[in-house]
């Protein structure tokens, strides 16, 4: 059996591992489509992650120091690499009553051949409708992002929203935005094809940022209003810029992306944002409480997540490219995910 792994920074491989039987309380998935997770994870195949020497203190809510000897956040070798999984149980364990062998089922887990998972009130196990899509299951964690982030922009109807960076978060987020009633819907992306996608899925107009002047154009599309909403997914400083000049006064930014150092002089908080009086909201699903608690919580989300994935409400077919196969997998990471993000949206696997 073999397992996706990342075993030096940068470096992708598939390795053997020894397969075992369930407990009474879980179940294993013969894995037949898997996906990585295009964001936070490559940062940590990077080496670049906060994670490895510190930890992330609920306490102080700021990152800490590991304690002395403490194990690393990321053990390069160990650290296994994927996000989602869809597939059939093969095994079940005694204590499992919810789930039956040969039911297909999506859940977190990582790019293997088969993944065992804990089947005992746990909501994130999640069966398969028939004739739901492989390509929609994968997509859940990328969606429960993207609602996040439309929701912390406070996007309403007849609003002007522009998402910044196509991939599989923003894509979402223009579904989302759009149905949520917004009147005009604006696209950011440097590649042709993700802008194609997003027209096809609800964008209004999609700009290619290297080629104009974003918030000119944007203020242009909207009577010199501007977007009462921007969804900010793709982490770079010029992005941050260009939204900043294209909000509107009090306008909300959501900040989706898992931010990364920005270069010297490539932010200026001295030009439209003293002006603009802008709301920069950094928005992420898995911080609890919700802003909206005690009415929304992370469960609320994926709950919704799943059911639009689920009954075609949302439609990812087009955002899962390339598919390779598992046993390209290692090559294809690598190639997509990081040397080549530009080449990709969220890459899947099939087994």
């Amino acid at each position: 059996m073999k397992k996706l792994v990342a075993v030096q920074p940068r470096e992708a491989a598939l390795l053997e591992y020894e397969d075992r039987s369930v407990k009474p309380n879980e179940v294993k998935i013969k894995v037949e489509f898997a996906s990585p997770k295009h964001g936070t994870e490559v940062v940590d195949f990077r080496g670049q992650t906060p994670f490895i020497d510190e930890d992330f203190s609920e306490e102080w809510r700021m990152f800490m120091p590991r304690e002395e000897g403490a194990a690393r956040g990321i053990v390069f070798g160990q650290f296994q690499l994927g996000n989602m999984v869809v597939g059939k149980i093969i095994e079940a364990g005694s204590e499992v009553t919810e789930y039956q062998v040969g039911e297909t089922v999506c859940t977190y887990g990582p790019i293997m051949e088969t993944v065992i998972v804990n089947a005992v009130d746990n909501y994130k196990l999640r069966k398969m409708p028939e004739g739901a899509k492989w390509q929609n299951a994968v997509c859940y964690d990328p969606a429960q992002f993207a609602m996040s982030g439309v929701r912390d922009a406070n996007v309403r109807a007849g609003d002007y929203v522009v998402v910044v960076g196509l991939g599989a978060i923003g894509q979402i987020a223009i579904q989302l935005a759009k149905k949520a009633g917004a009147s005009i819907v604006v696209g950011v992306d440097p590649l042709e094809r993700r802008r194609d996608i997003a027209l096809r899925n609800g964008a209004d107009a999609c700009f290619d940022p290297t080629s104009c002047d974003i918030g000119y154009e944007v203020k242009k599309l909207t009577n010199k209003i501007g977007a009462d909403s921007i969804i900010e997914t793709s982490g770079n400083a010029g992005a941050l810029q260009s939204s900043l000049r294209g909000i509107a006064y009090g306008g909300i930014i959501s900040y989706v992306a898992f931010g990364k150092p920005f270069p010297a002089d490539t932010l200026n908080f001295g030009r439209e944002a003293h002006f603009n009086n802008a709301k920069i909201v950094f928005s992420r699903a898995a911080s609890e409480p919700n802003p909206d608690y005690p009415r929304w919580s992370r469960k609320r989300i994926e709950n919704t997540c799943w059911e639009m994935l689920m009954n075609g409400y949302l439609d990812c077919e087009d955002l899962i490219d390339p598919i390779v196969t598992f046993k390209e997998s290692a090559e294809a990471y690598m190639e997509y995910v990081d040397r080549h993000p530009e080449l990709s949206i969220k890459m899947g696997v099939r087994f």
